[in-house]
């Protein structure tokens, strides 16, 4: 038994004592990496417990994207994705975006903080709800207002 096998039956032990269920896949992860006029665009995949492919985004900003049955369906995932990235990196605007995703991906991690170590009062949520629903009111609007510039297929979060 190797080194790694080892490590990984300690860590395993220890989580089975704390009383997780542990099933150990032995699986390859592969690493993609794009530069797309300096922007760097990131992925990686692994086959889950389930003998999906799961991929997540790592880079400009991290996201789980989602599981697929086949190797090729990702393929098909990351280059419309490519795609939309190319044609957003043509904005003034592509930093700033960035910087907003990165953002509201540490207002999660704050905001996990919150709730897993402060008893947090009620009225509290509702307001954190209510500036969450203004955000959501304002993407919205944008939508409204904003030129579409990329057709290749719909928007899955947004309609």
């Amino acid at each position: 038994m190797n080194y790694l096998n080892v490590e990984a039956s300690q860590h395993e032990m220890k989580l089975i004592q704390m009383g997780a269920k542990v099933e150990q896949i032995n699986s390859k992860m592969c690493y993609i990496k794009f530069v797309i006029d300096g922007l760097p665009v990131e992925y990686v995949y692994n086959l889950n417990k389930k003998n999906k492919y799961f991929l997540e985004r790592i880079n400009p900003y991290p996201l789980a994207i989602r599981s697929y049955e086949k190797v090729e369906d990702i393929v098909k995932v990351i280059e419309v994705d490519v795609r939309q990235f190319q044609n957003m990196v043509k904005s003034k605007n592509v930093q700033s975006f960035v910087n907003i995703t990165n953002e509201f991906i540490d207002i999660i991690k704050k905001f996990e903080d919150l709730i897993l170590y402060y008893n947090v009062p009620a009225e509290k949520v509702g307001v954190i709800m209510g500036k969450i629903d203004e955000i959501n009111q304002e993407i919205n609007e944008t939508k409204k207002t904003a030129n579409r510039v990329f057709f290749d297929k719909e928007p899955e979060n947004l309609k």
